[in-house]
């Protein structure tokens, strides 16, 4: 057996819903039989829909405390590849407030009552008891992790769990720091009528996106944001004129999956971009 899968075992044995990660910190991708949601499973929605499929193919829905799926020989093979263990905060009826930085683990001490604790790579977990909906970037380097999302297995932490304060609740009917449009105003180019679109040229398209990719790769801090503004930078040049290929958006993607953002993120960051340019 697997480390990952003994330590799989021992939450779900204690009611915490797990499952796998691979590297980038990201779940499985969709089995074959489900690829692009062809068997009716809802990924974002609170359960994975018709779908019966056994395999972890639909994010952090796919999280259980079954131990006979668990050790199953469809999830077999995602046990052996798991860089890591995931878990269901809000279905194990508790909330994790990501701090994914020095300042942010600062701000929470200052601001937050005392819980259990857990150090992650750039800052800390905290957990409380309670559940809410799960928002990201709700401050710069802090997002809240419950209901319909997944939180990296990191250890049991220090401190006692305290319950679910209204200080934290109060977070999620705020404005997103990851959606706020730049301050400055953006002027979106429409194509040019008679004539192939300039964006087209490799050196001016392909030197647009490396630096999109540098930029997201030399984030220190704030790396929500920094995706979040470069996607926009990105689609105030390119979005209307029909230059982007998913070639092109894969790369973006990649920089910042390799910052530690997750497919979803990713997802949410091009869409509000999007929405805020009008596309």
């Amino acid at each position: 057996m697997s480390e990952h899968l003994h330590t799989a075992r021992r939450l779900a044995a204690d009611g915490l819903p797990v499952l796998p990660l691979r590297k980038g910190k990201v779940p499985f991708g969709n089995c074959p039989a489900c690829a692009k949601n062809a068997c009716g499973g809802r990924p974002n929605m609170k359960t994975p829909g018709p779908c019966t499929c056994p395999h972890p193919c639909h994010g952090w829905a796919a999280a259980t405390t079954d131990p006979g799926v668990l050790a199953s020989p469809a999830w077999a093979s995602a046990w052996r590849r798991a860089a890591a263990v995931a878990y269901h905060p809000g279905g194990g009826g508790m909330t994790v407030v990501d701090l994914d930085n020095a300042a942010a683990v600062d701000w929470a001490r200052a601001t937050l009552p005392a819980t259990r604790t857990v150090p992650t790579t750039r800052g800390e977990h905290w957990l409380y008891q309670g559940v809410m909906r799960s928002v990201n970037g709700v401050r710069d380097g802090v997002d809240i992790k419950s209901t319909m999302s997944y939180a990296r297995w990191l250890g049991p932490g220090t401190n006692s769990m305290t319950a679910l304060p209204e200080a934290v609740r109060a977070l999620a009917v705020k404005e997103p720091a990851t959606v706020r449009p730049a301050s400055q105003t953006i002027a979106v180019p429409a194509r040019a009528e008679g004539g192939e679109c300039r964006h087209r040229t490799p050196a001016y398209l392909d030197r647009g996106i490396a630096m999109a990719e540098q930029r997201i790769t030399e984030a220190r801090s704030a790396v929500h944001t920094t995706v979040y503004r470069t996607f926009l930078a990105v689609l105030s040049v390119h979005g209307r004129c029909g230059c982007l290929t998913d070639a092109h958006i894969a790369r973006l993607f990649t920089a910042a999956q390799a910052k530690g953002e997750s497919p979803r993120h990713c997802a949410d960051a091009w869409a509000n971009a999007c929405a805020s340019l009008g596309l």
